[in-house]
């Protein structure tokens, strides 16, 4: 019965810590706080948007929108907007 040896178990998981490490960066670059694109109704207009919001952490564990940078219903012929989407995301 063969013998692994104490240096191939240490190797083994420190490649386990690493990979863990990884994916929890990744998850957190991916989902964490930051400019993301998302969809969301108007209640001005009634029609569907694409706006990027700015996420913040809002507590342990949360994110909160806390404004939105740009909107494709924004137009030069309509360029006011109250940001009422802001409440919907």
């Amino acid at each position: 019965m063969g013998v692994i040896p104490m240096t191939a178990i240490i190797k083994v998981a420190l490649a386990g810590v690493a990979v863990s490490w990884t994916v929890a960066g990744y998850a957190i670059w991916k989902w964490g706080p930051g400019l993301r694109k998302r969809f969301v109704r108007c209640p001005e207009r009634k029609v569907r948007a694409t706006v990027l919001a700015d996420q913040r952490e809002a507590g342990f564990g949360s994110l909160r929108v806390v404004d939105v940078k740009a909107c494709s219903l924004l137009t030069p012929s309509h360029p006011d907007c109250s940001k009422q989407c802001q409440v919907c995301l």
